[in-house]
């Protein structure tokens, strides 16, 4: 005790010296906007590195059981893929019009395949980690789905990887519709299971049923219509009774999401770009207006 004691009065300049620059890092970058995006970005890299490693070696361990699972799934399609050829053949006479209906959807956009190499499931405000950044076209705002449906929205691409929000966040918001019946709502998560998400101020006076789908309604700026959510598994009166909460069994896997794609379509990034120049153009009217009432 009597040398532990000597060598603390013996270094406490330097110890004295690691704390208060230790002080000032955590300053410098807490409350400084610049210093604070340097930091996240280059702690983001470091970080993307080790998920990358870890979710290689996962994926390793995990392949058996996912090209189980691929397999399955690749035989429902054909599956799915013959019935409706089938059935689309009986109907127009024509065995390539399924084909070319959904050569002309998948046209629309640029896929940019990505792999999860670090996610959460289990905070109110859940993150995803992907391998893919804007040296791969990534950029913030971009819609991400998977094979089953949405996954979320990119909030801030690096070089090499990207964070993701996903449904299953308390600050998600994804605008969404009832298949085929032209009324929608906002897609939210407060927590909990999740497969299980709520589909908020639907009218009154829609009219569904249990089992219905929900899709991405096209109405933002940042998913196209028609990307599968869910499906409705329950039905609630909102807080204030002037509308419908539907509970929504979500189609994505979020506990085994391993392969996901960045969706780079080319109206939906006119559709931004048109926003943004309306709130430039509107910002220095505002100021204007602002400095006259002084």
């Amino acid at each position: 005790m009597h040398n532990l004691t000597e060598f603390l009065a013996k270094y406490k300049h330097w110890f004295l010296f690691v704390a208060l620059e230790v002080l000032s890092m955590v300053l410098l970058f807490r409350f400084n906007d610049y210093q604070g995006s340097v930091w996240f970005t280059s702690a983001n890299y470091v970080a993307g590195l080790a998920y990358d490693a870890t979710s290689r070696v996962t994926s390793y361990l995990t392949m058996g059981e996912v090209n189980e699972k691929l397999t399955r799934r690749n035989l429902e399609l054909e599956q799915q893929v013959k019935e409706l050829s089938a059935r689309l053949y009986d109907t127009t006479k024509d065995s390539a019009y399924l084909h070319r209906g959904q050569y002309r959807f998948l046209s629309k956009f640029r896929l940019i395949q990505a792999k999860v190499v670090a996610s959460s499931l289990d905070r109110p405000d859940n993150f995803i980690t992907i391998d893919k950044g804007t040296w791969d076209g990534v950029r913030k705002d971009m819609g991400v789905a998977c094979g089953n449906g949405v996954v979320g929205i990119v909030y801030m691409a690096g070089i090499h990887y990207a964070v993701i929000i996903p449904v299953l966040n308390s600050k998600s918001n994804i605008s969404c519709s009832i298949q085929g019946r032209d009324y929608f709502g906002y897609l939210h998560w407060n927590g909990g299971a999740s497969d299980v998400a709520y589909l908020d101020d639907v009218p009154r006076h829609a009219r569904f049923k249990l089992g219905d789908r929900v899709v991405t309604s096209g109405y933002s700026s940042v998913f196209p219509a028609g990307v599968l959510v869910g499906r409705i598994r329950h039905v609630y009166n909102s807080e204030d009774g002037l509308s419908y909460r539907l509970q929504i069994q979500l189609s994505t896997d979020f506990g085994n999401l391993r392969d996901v794609c960045v969706i780079d379509d080319a109206s939906v990034r006119e559709q931004r770009q048109v926003i943004k120049a309306a709130q430039d153009s509107i910002r220095p009217l505002e100021e204007q207006s602002a400095g006259r009432g002084r």
